[in-house]
């Protein structure tokens, strides 16, 4: 799956399909793209935990780090 991954303050990072991060949480705007991966469940990816990535992305459209560490679930 092509992701999209942007900067926001301080070590946050967020992931989305959404080419434009339209749907990335505003508490931590604003983001910056920073680049685009191709992420697979069976391909390991460094820095980011594919599966649980792709997780968050299926059940919220995003998954969102603060020095590798997800903090996705926070904003369910």
């Amino acid at each position: 799956m092509l992701l999209h991954l942007f900067r926001g303050p301080g070590r946050v990072f967020g992931l989305t399909a959404d080419a434009n991060g339209a749907n990335l949480p505003a508490q931590f705007a604003p983001w910056a793209p920073f680049k685009s991966v191709e992420l697979n469940r069976d391909r390991a990816t460094p820095g980011v935990d594919s599966a649980a990535c792709l997780d968050d992305i299926a059940q919220q459209g995003f998954h969102i780090t603060d020095a590798h560490v997800r903090i996705a679930d926070q904003f369910i």
